[in-house]
Protein backbone atom coordinates (compact mmCIF):
# COMPACT_ATOMS: atom_id res chain seq x y z
CA UNK A 1 0.00 0.00 0.00
CA UNK A 2 1.41 3.38 -0.87
CA UNK A 3 2.03 5.93 1.85
CA UNK A 4 0.25 8.37 -0.16
CA UNK A 5 -3.32 6.72 -0.73
CA UNK A 6 -2.81 6.32 3.14
CA UNK A 7 -2.58 9.80 3.61
CA UNK A 8 -6.35 10.51 1.87
CA UNK A 9 -9.02 11.23 4.41
CA UNK A 10 -10.35 7.82 5.73
CA UNK A 11 -8.49 6.01 3.15
CA UNK A 12 -9.39 2.06 3.90
CA UNK A 13 -7.96 -0.61 1.61
CA UNK A 14 -10.51 -3.58 1.26
CA UNK A 15 -8.63 -5.97 -1.48
CA UNK A 16 -6.03 -5.91 -3.93
CA UNK A 17 -8.73 -4.11 -6.17
CA UNK A 18 -10.89 -2.16 -3.74
CA UNK A 19 -9.96 0.28 -1.55
CA UNK A 20 -12.25 3.16 -0.38
CA UNK A 21 -11.85 7.33 0.80
CA UNK A 22 -13.00 10.56 2.17
CA UNK A 23 -12.57 13.51 -0.86
CA UNK A 24 -9.15 13.22 -1.83
CA UNK A 25 -7.16 16.36 -3.37
CA UNK A 26 -6.53 17.58 -6.59
CA UNK A 27 -3.21 16.34 -6.83
CA UNK A 28 -3.76 12.85 -5.00
CA UNK A 29 -5.56 11.06 -8.31
CA UNK A 30 -2.14 10.98 -9.39
CA UNK A 31 -1.17 8.66 -6.52
CA UNK A 32 -4.54 6.71 -6.96
CA UNK A 33 -3.76 6.43 -10.73
CA UNK A 34 -0.07 5.38 -9.75
CA UNK A 35 -1.55 2.80 -7.54
CA UNK A 36 -3.00 1.12 -10.14
CA UNK A 37 -6.84 2.04 -9.67
CA UNK A 38 -8.64 2.34 -13.32
CA UNK A 39 -12.07 3.69 -12.23
CA UNK A 40 -13.24 6.17 -9.91
CA UNK A 41 -16.49 6.16 -8.19
CA UNK A 42 -17.69 9.20 -6.56
CA UNK A 43 -20.44 8.99 -4.47
CA UNK A 44 -21.00 12.25 -2.86
CA UNK A 45 -22.90 15.77 -4.17
CA UNK A 46 -21.34 18.58 -5.77
CA UNK A 47 -22.20 20.46 -3.01
CA UNK A 48 -20.20 18.38 -0.42
CA UNK A 49 -17.59 19.58 1.78
CA UNK A 50 -13.96 19.32 -0.45
CA UNK A 51 -15.98 18.71 -3.38
CA UNK A 52 -13.24 18.99 -6.40
CA UNK A 53 -16.02 20.87 -9.98
CA UNK A 54 -13.27 19.24 -12.44
CA UNK A 55 -13.06 16.34 -10.53
CA UNK A 56 -14.34 14.08 -14.02
CA UNK A 57 -11.95 15.98 -16.41
CA UNK A 58 -8.98 15.30 -13.71
CA UNK A 59 -9.46 11.54 -13.40
CA UNK A 60 -10.50 10.92 -17.09
CA UNK A 61 -7.18 13.13 -18.27
CA UNK A 62 -5.19 10.34 -15.95
CA UNK A 63 -6.96 7.69 -18.08
CA UNK A 64 -9.21 6.45 -15.66
CA UNK A 65 -12.67 5.99 -15.98
CA UNK A 66 -15.30 8.19 -13.79
CA UNK A 67 -18.63 7.38 -12.42
CA UNK A 68 -20.63 9.32 -10.53
CA UNK A 69 -23.24 8.44 -8.32
CA UNK A 70 -24.25 11.33 -6.29
CA UNK A 71 -26.15 9.98 -3.01
CA UNK A 72 -28.00 12.40 -0.68
CA UNK A 73 -26.89 11.82 2.62
CA UNK A 74 -30.28 12.11 4.25
CA UNK A 75 -32.05 10.20 1.89
CA UNK A 76 -29.99 7.41 0.29
CA UNK A 77 -32.11 5.10 -2.46
CA UNK A 78 -32.22 1.58 -3.88
CA UNK A 79 -31.83 2.81 -7.09
CA UNK A 80 -28.72 4.50 -5.66
CA UNK A 81 -27.13 1.29 -4.56
CA UNK A 82 -28.28 -1.05 -7.55
CA UNK A 83 -26.51 1.63 -9.71
CA UNK A 84 -23.63 1.30 -7.83
CA UNK A 85 -23.91 -2.48 -7.61
CA UNK A 86 -23.94 -2.69 -11.85
CA UNK A 87 -20.96 -0.48 -11.75
CA UNK A 88 -18.83 -2.27 -9.05
CA UNK A 89 -19.90 -5.81 -11.50
CA UNK A 90 -19.39 -4.01 -14.33
CA UNK A 91 -15.69 -3.18 -13.42
CA UNK A 92 -15.06 -6.31 -11.13
CA UNK A 93 -12.07 -6.97 -13.03
CA UNK A 94 -10.54 -3.98 -12.41
CA UNK A 95 -9.37 -1.99 -9.88
CA UNK A 96 -11.92 0.68 -8.00
CA UNK A 97 -11.30 3.46 -6.20
CA UNK A 98 -14.52 4.37 -4.59
CA UNK A 99 -15.11 7.61 -2.54
CA UNK A 100 -17.29 9.99 -0.75
CA UNK A 101 -17.27 12.74 1.49
CA UNK A 102 -15.97 11.62 4.13
CA UNK A 103 -15.85 7.61 3.29
CA UNK A 104 -19.42 7.11 5.11
CA UNK A 105 -21.79 6.81 2.32
CA UNK A 106 -19.35 4.65 0.24
CA UNK A 107 -18.32 2.72 3.54
CA UNK A 108 -22.33 2.31 3.51
CA UNK A 109 -22.40 1.17 0.11
CA UNK A 110 -19.44 -1.40 0.19
CA UNK A 111 -20.46 -3.15 3.15
CA UNK A 112 -23.66 -4.38 1.41
CA UNK A 113 -21.50 -4.99 -1.89
CA UNK A 114 -19.39 -7.20 -0.23
CA UNK A 115 -22.12 -9.18 1.50
CA UNK A 116 -24.58 -9.45 -1.17
CA UNK A 117 -22.31 -9.41 -4.40
CA UNK A 118 -18.90 -11.09 -2.74
CA UNK A 119 -20.78 -13.44 -0.45
CA UNK A 120 -18.38 -11.84 2.49
CA UNK A 121 -18.86 -12.35 5.95
CA UNK A 122 -21.08 -10.08 7.73
CA UNK A 123 -18.85 -10.23 10.90
CA UNK A 124 -16.12 -9.58 8.70
CA UNK A 125 -17.67 -6.82 6.82
CA UNK A 126 -18.77 -5.01 9.65
CA UNK A 127 -15.36 -4.78 11.24
CA UNK A 128 -14.63 -2.56 7.85
CA UNK A 129 -17.75 -0.92 8.00
CA UNK A 130 -16.96 0.23 11.33
CA UNK A 131 -13.27 1.37 11.22
CA UNK A 132 -14.74 4.14 9.41
CA UNK A 133 -18.33 4.77 11.73
CA UNK A 134 -21.40 3.33 13.14
CA UNK A 135 -24.21 4.11 10.57
CA UNK A 136 -27.14 6.86 12.11
CA UNK A 137 -30.66 5.44 11.91
CA UNK A 138 -30.87 6.20 8.60
CA UNK A 139 -27.99 4.58 6.89
CA UNK A 140 -28.88 1.63 9.43
CA UNK A 141 -32.29 1.30 8.38
CA UNK A 142 -31.16 1.52 4.29
CA UNK A 143 -28.63 -1.17 5.21
CA UNK A 144 -31.19 -3.48 6.47
CA UNK A 145 -33.76 -2.32 3.59
CA UNK A 146 -31.66 -3.46 1.06
CA UNK A 147 -30.52 -6.62 2.76
CA UNK A 148 -34.29 -7.69 2.93
CA UNK A 149 -34.70 -6.65 -0.59
CA UNK A 150 -32.00 -8.93 -1.48
CA UNK A 151 -32.67 -11.85 0.35
CA UNK A 152 -36.07 -12.38 -1.64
Amino acid sequence: MSIQLENISNFLQLSDSIATAGQPVESQFTDIKTAGYEVVVNLALPTSTNAIANEKKIVEDLGMEYVHIPVLWEKPTLEDIERFFDVMQANADKNVFVHCAMNMRVSAFIYLYRIIHEHINTEEAKKDLQKIWQPNETWQQFIEKVIEDYQK
